[in-house]
């Protein structure tokens, strides 16, 4: 399940990165000039503004859906179980270490 979103998630943004370049920007942008040639003029002005806008919203959208959805499987997961268990075990050397360390004996000084 983890690899499938995945892969959606890749896939959605490389759309989503592809849609943002071909917006017009303050300067001319890339959908001035290949945008027209793409699609064979059927998305000039204000229509390619409108469904280039959509088309990014909706995008980011799923974007941010998916990125939910992995969250909340990554954390299901037996990694994160397993992480858990080795965090648990490193506690318990840790706990192990500084009992040792506190039940050494301590040297009295010699007095002459």
């Amino acid at each position: 399940m983890f690899s499938i979103l995945l892969v959606l998630l890749i896939i959605v943004s490389v759309f989503m990165i592809g849609l943002i370049l071909l917006q017009k920007s303050e300067g001319s942008g890339m959908s001035g000039s290949s945008a027209a040639s793409m699609f064979g003029g059927a998305l000039t002005g204000a229509a390619a503004g409108n469904f280039l806008t959509r088309a990014t919203a909706w995008l980011a959208t799923i974007f941010f859906v998916l990125c939910a959805a992995l969250a909340l499987v990554a954390s299901k997961s037996d990694m994160a179980r397993q992480q858990s268990d080795l965090r648990q075990e490193l506690i318990q050397q840790e706990n192990a270490a500084s009992n040792a360390v506190s039940e050494l004996p301590v040297q009295q000084p010699v007095s002459e």
